[in-house]
Formats: structure tokens, C-alpha cells, sequence
């Protein structure tokens, strides 16, 4: 039996084709499932206008495409990026930078639409606009970066410390005279013996 597919199926085919099967798997499956339907002469007018319709709205489609493809091929973007002393960028320009510049042309386009590989370096690359399964526009685009300079460690000045005011000094000669300690009198060994004897007979 012939029935008309409503949605794909694997191994047998795609939405809106008319694919022969066997009654009982046409019956008990495809049609239970809402998978097809009998393709009786009026179902196949019925696809047959569906497809014409779609046709041409596809085909406005993808005319839309490719009027858009060709503005956007003759589009030439440039950045001016900072990057590090070894000439990487700080950050990258991606999809979503290239959608802002777009934008700011007049150009509506959705940053999941523009394939590219994040750009880190400078020079010269090329964004993919997908606008159509069967349509893309390619946007060159160029990145200039400003370097920062290598850092030059300065060695830190020496703070001079404020010399504090001197005092008057004086002279070594008029220096506090240093008090001589008299030489302890030297008591005979007689004479510091007789307590001790003393103590003795007081005994």
C-alpha cells in the first residue's frame, strides 16, 4: 500500500514522501502512530499543493539568503585590539564581536549563525555567515593589536633618611670626667683576722 509520510523515518523515508509498505505494518504502525496516512488520490493533491506552496516559500527563502549573502560578502571588518607583550589579545574577537560590528552596519545577524574560531593574534581572517542550508557569506575581517610595553623594574630609590640635627658635641676633653673608684684600703690580714679570734673567746 502507498502512504504519504508525515514525519521521517528511519530506513523507510522522509516527511512528504510517498513510500510503498506492507498493509500490516502501513495499518498497524504508520498509520496508528500518525507517522502517515493512505495516500488516496485527494491526500496526494492535498501534498501535491502543500509541496508547491512550500516550494516557493522556500525559494523566497533563499532568495532572502543570497541578496544577503552578497551586502555581507562586500563587508570588510577591522579590529583594534590590546594584547600582551607577546602580541595576545586580552579576551578574543569571536562571533559575538563580529555580530556587533554587523550590527552597528545595519546588519541583524545572530551571533549562532557566524562560524568562527576565537581570534587571539593579530592579521587576517574570515568569518562564515550561515544564512540557508544551502547559502553562506564570508566576511573578512582584520585585527591590529597595540602591544603593551615589557615592564622595566626600576630599582626603588634609596630614601635618604633626614639626618637629625646633631647636637653640640663636646669635646672628648670636656666629656663628664668618668669618677674613679678609690682603690678599697686594704685591711691588714692581722687585723681581719682578730674578729674572728674575738668571737672566739666571747665564746
Amino acid at each position: 500500500m502507498e502512504i504519504i509520510l508525515k514525519e521521517d523515518v528511519i530506513g523507510l523515508g522522509y516527511k512528504n514522501d510517498i513510500v510503498n509498505v506492507k498493509a500490516g505494518y502501513g495499518r498497524n504502525y504508520l498509520i496508528p502512530t500518525g507517522k502517515g496516512v493512505i495516500a488516496s488520490e485527494s491526500a496526494k493533491k492535498v501534498l501535491a499543493e502543500e509541496l508547491k506552496q512550500k516550494a516557493v516559500k522556500l525559494a523566497k527563502i533563499k532568495a532572502e539568503a543570497e541578496a544577503l549573502a552578497e551586502k555581507l560578502n562586500a563587508v570588510s571588518l577591522s579590529f583594534n585590539a590590546k594584547a600582551s607583550s607577546t602580541g595576545v589579545i586580552y579576551g578574543s574577537i569571536g562571533s559575538l564581536q563580529i555580530a556587533e560590528e554587523l550590527q552597528k552596519l545595519g546588519f541583524d545577524i545572530d551571533r549562532k549563525l557566524i562560524a568562527i574560531k576565537d581570534v587571539k593574534t593579530a592579521g587576517e581572517y574570515v568569518a562564515v555567515v550561515k544564512l540557508h542550508k544551502e547559502v553562506a557569506a564570508q566576511v573578512p575581517f582584520t585585527v591590529t593589536v597595540e602591544m603593551d610595553k615589557p615592564e622595566v623594574q626600576e630599582e626603588a630609590p634609596v630614601e635618604k633618611k633626614p639626618r637629625k640635627a646633631k647636637k653640640e658635641e663636646t669635646p672628648a676633653e670636656e666629656e663628664a670626667p668618668v669618677v674613679e673608684e678609690a682603690p678599697a684600703e686594704e685591711v691588714p690580714a692581722e687585723e681581719a683576722e682578730a674578729p674572728a679570734e674575738e668571737q672566739k673567746e666571747e665564746e
